[in-house]
């Protein structure tokens, strides 16, 4: 079910309806058969993978918490990450593998005919796997205690506004909330579902409108050459971040009318001033799990290296991140370019402090925030690429034949339609400018009940009048 269909217009209200009419001991039973019907609109049978996952690492923490001895719970954490990764590997990267496999051994004339899997990847699964692998993880290192309740703990694993693309939440964080009774509260609904509305805003204004031409361009990229590739790459930067931030913006905001707080998983990434402090930015609750239980205990394995264990530690997390995001090569190579620009300013470190000092703020900040996007456009021709043929095609041919006459080419979109998402984008810089100092909701909460009403009217208008309601789009993420 995506959030940008009728359905899903439907079933939320009735959910949040039975949620507060419901006593609080039976509120967990309504929300947990939403989020496995919410789930099996997709692929029905792909909800006993949840259901095994979940089952597993019920079993797993339970087991762990009736002995001390780390040996013990250690057998269990190992049961738990096997299961969870073996099934992930399986249905993502077997293929990925086996092909790659292939290739290298028919390169050297050795005979290798393993067959491919023909299965769908489950949508979803990276996101739920780490999810439910962070409860493991945190019950054996002693952050949490053992959840007893199976219901909650199902619960936890498949909570429908972040099931699909996130956030990723930690159990020490979401777990406790299921058990705290929530009551309606005006202002609380009211703030969740003007998160939702700009979060809707932001998929359906933006992305799905500059989708039309990112798509185009990149479905058919040897048909282009010079500006319109350097305009799709660009225009993708801004669908990837309006269609993903806007997902989280609604699930949040979801989650928030029910009385539950997902974490923040974007603090406006475009305004980084370097790519480590873009990935402090940038899907938040995936960096912070990657840091937390890959990039920290491998740094602390590799210590005695030096700066060496640290930029291995920080290549290989980047290298994994890069395949989280997909199984292909070009996922593999956006994954450690990243690694090599953050490795790259741990070596410069102090070179650019000292730049910092001697330039002036205002030029330094403005030049470092143009670099940093720039080099996040270049790495997201491999990430949008259809192919790494194709990406080392755009990648070849981005400043040849320079000269751009838009009626030469076929882009998809009128240049009225252009027009529209180019202001659409402006005005979101702008509210996120403004939001650096208070939260809109929070300023428009303040004013006066008029000028609350014609911010939502014409919000509203806005919205009726431009967002492109033809076709259902995916968010981007329901891939990974």
């Amino acid at each position: 079910m995506l959030f940008n269909s009728l359905q899903f217009l439907l079933f939320f209200p009735c959910v949040v309806f039975a949620y507060f009419l419901i006593p609080h001991r039976f509120r967990w039973i309504l929300l947990l058969g939403a989020s496995y019907y919410f789930y099996m609109c997709w692929k029905p049978e792909y909800v006993l993978l949840i259901m095994v996952s979940t089952i597993i690492d019920y079993y797993a923490g339970f087991q762990m918490g009736k002995t001390i001895e780390k040996v013990k719970r250690k057998k269990f954490l190992i049961l738990s990450l096997v299961s969870n990764l073996g099934i992930l590997f399986a249905f993502k990267y077997f293929n990925f593998f086996n092909d790659s496999a292939r290739v290298l051994f028919n390169h050297f004339n050795i005979f290798y005919n393993v067959p491919a899997f023909e299965i769908l990847l489950p949508i979803g699964i990276s996101f739920y796997t780490f999810q439910t692998l962070s409860y493991t993880i945190e019950v054996y290192r002693g952050n949490q205690k053992p959840e007893k309740h199976l219901g909650i703990f199902a619960l936890y694993v498949t909570f429908f506004p972040q099931l699909v693309a996130g956030p990723i939440e930690r159990s020490t964080h979401l777990l406790p909330q299921f058990y705290k009774e929530q009551r309606f509260d005006y202002q609380r609904v009211k703030s969740g579902l003007l998160l939702m509305a700009w979060g809707f805003l932001k998929k359906i204004v933006i992305a799905d409108r500059v989708g039309v031409l990112v798509n185009q361009v990149y479905n058919n990229a040897h048909d282009f050459t010079g500006a319109p590739l350097i305009i799709a790459t660009i225009l993708f930067a801004f669908q990837v971040y309006c269609d993903f931030s806007g997902y989280s913006d609604i699930a949040i905001g979801a989650a928030e009318v029910m009385g539950y707080r997902l974490m923040k998983n974007f603090n406006f990434p475009y305004m980084a001033k370097s790519m480590s402090d873009f990935w402090r930015r940038w899907h938040i609750s995936l960096s912070t799990w990657l840091n937390d239980y890959l990039y920290t205990p491998l740094l602390i394995q590799t210590r005695h290296l030096g700066q060496w264990g640290l930029l291995c530690s920080l290549t290989l997390t980047f290298f994994l991140c890069g395949l989280w995001h997909g199984a292909a090569w070009n996922f593999v190579i956006f994954g450690l370019l990243h690694g090599v620009a953050v490795s790259l300013e741990v070596v410069m470190k102090k070179p650019i402090k000292r730049l910092e000092e001697r330039v002036p703020s205002l030029i330094f900040n403005t030049t470092a925030m143009g670099l940093t996007f720039g080099f996040w456009c270049f790495t997201l021709i491999f990430f949008r690429a259809n192919s790494l043929s194709d990406a080392m095609y755009i990648l070849t041919h981005l400043f040849t034949n320079i000269k751009f006459q838009f009626m030469t080419y076929d882009l998809g979109l009128e240049i009225n339609e252009i027009i529209v998402a180019l202001v659409a984008i402006i005005f979101m810089e702008l509210i996120h400018l403004g939001q650096r100092r208070i939260a809109v909701r929070v300023w428009l909460f303040q004013k006066p009940l008029w000028l609350q009403c014609f911010f939502y009217y014409s919000t509203l208008f806005c919205f009726l009048i431009f967002g492109r309601f033809k076709l259902e789009t995916p968010f981007i993420y329901f891939q990974f």
